[in-house]
């Protein structure tokens, strides 16, 4: 099987062909501000470093940060109408309560309370206002608003106010994009209905964005089905990322830590990922990214969905350094590296030049950075070793040494030796790991739900067919679908038997 993995980064974009289990070529280019750009080219020199070129290619597979830099950096997104079903219950506090401000100002369209939901038990709060859902629908159809984003309480127990709700959308605004809560959150209104409005307004950036992709891999000749990488170190099927692009948030370090696993063979370690501006530190657990159990901020708003966890440091192969060497970062050239470090002709002291000035890299002309002052060098490689080894040890849960693997395209600023590891590991294609972990990634499946009176045995049953169903949707081969986690929780204190099971399924991309 051939596949074709892209990372697109903010400095870089790489791309490899993958063979089997071999990488065959593997190249890295600048990412261009219109990021296609940067795709292309590098499709471009992947394809010229072949002497037949691609050949047949069975699936290409693009991670990509795009959808987290629209929410950072508050650009291409769309209105969203927020419903939330729960009245009497949740009115003081309505959707956007907690977004910053300038977030809020954009996202927030138009906002509708209904009154229906659910007890964590399952009862019902008070019937479903099918009417009332009905006005807010012919508002949302008559205010131009394409995009929405639904929340019940207590929906991953039962999402059949959700569902009723778009029901009535779908009748009254044909066309409109519907975020449904249950499909993406756990327990916990808040941060669940906050990661459904950040789906809702990115789902226009993310149709978009696939279809460029799509028109970049014609433009290049290669024919093959277009997957997005998911934040877990899996991938599905662009079309269904066009209606779940959150799933893609974070997806860049976990692609290099499912890198970080093919390249070497190890299932548990701890990665670090340094690429021009930050470095992502990680902790693989049987070869999957080890996934945060906490809230998460994205773009100043809590979420909480499945994220990897991910401790992330201003320091990368771009970080400026002081004029004494005793500060790296967190000030970057970024994707300017090229024309501004010492090595390339700039005027920049960069970590790279401080890496070059020491023999850890052959790069560009060595000599302005070779003639820094010994002192300043020395003092600079302190640095970056002192905020390698405090961010692996703040992702450690004992003091067990552990292996590190080393990736990304600033991988020669980890230091041999660092405390508390038991070797430092620097592999062929290190620098493309990120794109690697694209190329291998199967496709998956998870649900993350309460069930009540039906029993643990039929729980879980019922909770791993909803999974294997999500990810042949996703794109897998029914035939090589395999449960990878299964996690059940009681829920104590709460009538009917409640229990919370949380099921992940892999398989292999469908065949074409």
């Amino acid at each position: 099987m051939r596949r074709i993995g892209i990372d697109v980064g903010g400095t870089n974009t790489d791309a490899v062909l993958i063979e089997d289990e071999s990488v065959v070529a593997g190249v890295k280019t600048p990412t261009t501000d219109d990021v296609t750009g940067g795709i292309l080219n590098s499709l471009q020199e992947l394809i010229e470093g072949l002497e037949d070129g691609p050949g047949h290619v069975d699936a290409a597979m693009i991670g990509t940060t795009h959808f987290t830099n629209a929410v950072v950096q508050r650009r291409d997104l769309t209105p969203v109408a927020a419903v939330r079903i729960g009245l009497p219950a949740s009115a003081s506090l309505p959707p956007f309560i907690d977004w910053p401000d300038d977030l809020a100002e954009i996202v927030r369209g138009r906002v509708f309370m209904i009154e229906g939901g659910h007890e964590y038990d399952g009862r019902p709060l008070v019937e479903f206002d099918a009417d009332a859902m009905r006005d807010a629908a012919r508002q949302i159809a008559g205010s131009g608003i394409t995009s929405v984003g639904i929340a019940s309480i207590f929906s991953p127990l039962t999402a059949e106010c959700e569902e009723a709700a778009a029901e009535i959308l779908r009748e009254e605004c044909p066309g409109v994009d519907i975020t449904l809560s249950n499909d993406l959150g756990r327990i916990g209104l808040l941060e669940r209905e906050n990661a459904t409005l950040l789906n809702a307004c990115i789902i226009d950036l993310a149709r978009k964005t696939t279809h460029a992709f799509t028109d970049a891999l014609r433009q290049s000749g290669i024919n093959a089905p277009l997957y997005m990488t998911q934040n877990d170190g899996t991938v599905m099927r662009a079309e269904f990322a066009e209606e779940f692009p959150i799933y893609s948030f974070a997806s860049g370090p976990t692609n290099s830590m499912r890198g970080a696993a093919f390249l070497t063979g190890l299932d548990d370690a701890t990665v670090v990922d340094i690429g021009g501006t930050t470095t992502d530190v990680g902790v693989l657990q049987a070869g999957f990214p080890r996934e945060a159990n906490n809230v998460v901020e994205i773009g100043g708003v809590r979420t909480l969905f499945r994220m990897p966890d991910l401790l992330s440091i201003g320091l990368g192969g771009g970080s400026l350094v002081g004029s004494d060497g005793s500060s790296v970062g967190p000030q970057s050239v970024g994707h300017r590296i090229t024309s501004e470090a010492l090595v390339f002709g700039g005027e920049s002291l960069t970590a790279t030049d401080i890496a070059v000035a020491a023999g850890l890299v052959d790069l560009g002309d060595s000599g302005p950075a070779a003639s820094q002052d010994p002192e300043l060098i020395k003092a600079a490689r302190g640095r970056i070793a002192a905020m390698i080894d405090e961010a692996v040890d703040r992702m450690k849960v004992d003091a067990t040494p552990v292996p590190l693997i080393a990736v990304g395209g600033g991988a020669f600023l980890v230091p041999d030796d660092l405390p508390g590891v038991s070797e430092v590991i620097q592999v062929e294609h290190r620098g493309v790991a990120n794109a690697v972990g694209a190329a291998i990634a199967q496709v998956s499946g998870e649900v993350d739900q309460v069930f009540n009176d039906i029993g643990r045995a039929a729980s879980i049953e019922a909770a791993t067919e909803m999974a294997k169903q999500r990810t042949i949707q996703a794109g897998a081969d029914p035939e090589t679908l395999t449960v990878v986690e299964v996690e059940d929780l009681p829920l104590s204190y709460v009538p009917g038997d409640a229990l919370r099971v949380r099921v992940r399924v892999v398989g292999d991309t469908a065949p074409t």
